[in-house]
């Protein structure tokens, strides 16, 4: 890490005004209202991050103690890892802090030339100020070839006195070890459905969505700790639907409602095999449903309904090993005849 003398010098916190019941970002365009609502909602400081206070409130102190090192951000989509890297460019540069960042989206720009080219480039410049660092920030970067993060670690080496680091991904084991050891690392676990619910209900409020009670369980039940999910769903649904309940939540997603979930696994407990066959076939045709929609929604039935311990344990285990071959491209039609062997077995198990 270089000494405090190379640092740059910690800006104050941007100014907010007041505007609309909330607090909004002079360069960004919160009364746009055309603009998606993950962007009108977006987190502006540290703040107002949902969740992770640990890690914010550790990145603080490195701000705080002008010591910001390289940062790998990593854990599943939507659970602020970008809001949070953005939060600190404005907490180090103040209002102007576009100047001072190179954002990438690696996953469109992921070979080689891209870190020879944007990122050194980027790199090799110093800041306008006598001292400083610059930030890059480089998204969905386990979307990179290992050759493109064979050359980013040797930029990371050589420009640390110009630049810091913020690489963001999903799969942290995607990324090189030699990069992972040279990043102080920050999981984003799945935000708690409390704080989603709570940032899903100032979003209701500003925007006036007729959202009801059960809608809201199903959009809560669905986003599966992912705020950016909620609030895409939230806003198509009021788009299209007056009165957004749970069917409207269930059809916009194409998720398979709870109700026809019931009726294929008690087909497929109780009807004659060829009866069943053709019942799930159908359903999946009229409702535009893949085999692996239905066994997520069948794997949470299986768990309530009265079946034997070591008869749910064989259904369960099953229900799993077809979800896991459909991933790997196997056939839809041989996996449902199976999986409809497989309920008839759970059956003769629990009647044992």
């Amino acid at each position: 890490m270089d000494s405090d003398e190379e640092m740059i010098d910690v800006q104050p916190i941007p100014t907010l005004a007041k505007g609309k019941g909330k607090e909004v970002d002079h360069d960004r365009p919160y009364d746009n209202e055309n603009l998606p609502w993950v962007e009108k909602y977006r987190p502006v400081t540290l703040d107002d991050i949902v969740s992770h206070k640990d890690i914010t409130g550790t990145i603080e102190k490195f701000i705080e103690k002008n010591r910001l090192p390289h940062l790998l951000f990593y854990g599943p989509p939507g659970t602020g890892k970008t809001s949070t890297i953005l939060a600190v460019a404005r907490r180090i540069y103040g209002p102007e802090y576009r100047k001072q960042i190179l954002e990438l989206n690696a996953s469109d720009e992921r070979g080689i030339d891209v870190v020879r080219e944007q990122i050194k480039q980027f790199a090799e410049t110093r800041t306008l100020f006598s001292k400083g660092y610059k930030l890059i920030i480089l998204d969905e970067a386990d979307m990179m070839t290992q050759q493109a993060q064979a050359a980013l670690r040797r930029v990371i080496e050589q420009y640390t006195k110009n630049v810091r680091f913020c690489i963001i991904c999903n799969y942290v084991n995607k990324i090189a070890p030699a990069i992972q050891s040279r990043c102080t690392r920050f999981r984003f676990s799945p935000l708690p459905i409390v704080e989603v619910e709570k940032r899903v209900n100032t979003v209701v409020e500003a925007e006036k969505v007729n959202l009801t009670e059960d809608g809201k369980k199903a959009l809560l039940k669905l986003s599966k700790g992912d705020m950016r999910r909620a609030l895409n769903v939230l806003q198509a649904c009021h788009a299209a639907y007056d009165i957004t309940g749970e069917t409207e939540i269930y059809n916009c997603t194409g998720n398979p409602h709870p109700s026809d979930i019931e009726t294929i696994v008690n087909s497929m407990l109780s009807d004659e095999f060829t009866i069943s066959y053709h019942m799930i076939s159908t359903m999946k045709t009229e409702r535009g449903l893949a085999l692996q929609d239905l066994l997520t929604g069948a794997y949470e039935y299986v768990e309530t309904i009265d079946l034997k311990p070591h008869a749910r344990v064989y259904l369960l285990d099953h229900l799993a090993t077809t979800e896991h071959r459909l991933s790997t491209g196997a056939s839809e039609k041989i996996q449902l005849t199976a999986l409809l062997g497989a309920f008839k077995n759970a059956v003769e198990l629990s009647a044992k």
